[in-house]
């Protein structure tokens, strides 16, 4: 559960910046946000993603291509639109933020192997 809030915040955090940078008014946040809250959710029931949640791959890729895919589907099919360079932004920001985290722990296990191997 720690590691889908922590997906979460990202993809709440990705909502926030946009949209302040935006100027959209604090009210409709939960409009832009619920379509890629949707597809994380459904990014986590992908098989396999909660027994390995840290890893890049394939856990990594598949919750960014899924929120991201599923997010701008639901988004253009409710009417809010994809104009623009937004769906280049959100699948690379989201990349960024969904992907990214997991770089840490990926490098601490790599880095953790080869201490254990020169003990």
């Amino acid at each position: 559960m720690l590691w889908f809030a922590l997906d979460l915040v990202c993809v709440l955090g990705f909502v926030v910046v946009g949209n302040f940078t935006h100027g959209t008014p604090l009210g409709e946040y939960l409009g832009t946000a619920w379509p890629f809250v949707v597809g994380l959710v459904v990014a986590w029931m992908a098989p396999g993603t909660r027994d390995v949640p840290t890893i890049l791959w394939p856990t990594g890729v598949v919750v960014w291509a899924v929120t991201t895919v599923v997010g701008l589907g639901l988004r253009w099919a409710s009417g809010a639109g994809l104009s623009g360079a937004f769906p280049l932004v959100t699948a690379a920001v989201l990349a960024a933020l969904l992907i990214g985290w997991r770089v840490i722990p990926e490098v601490l296990v790599r880095r953790r192997g080869r201490q254990a191997r020169y003990l």
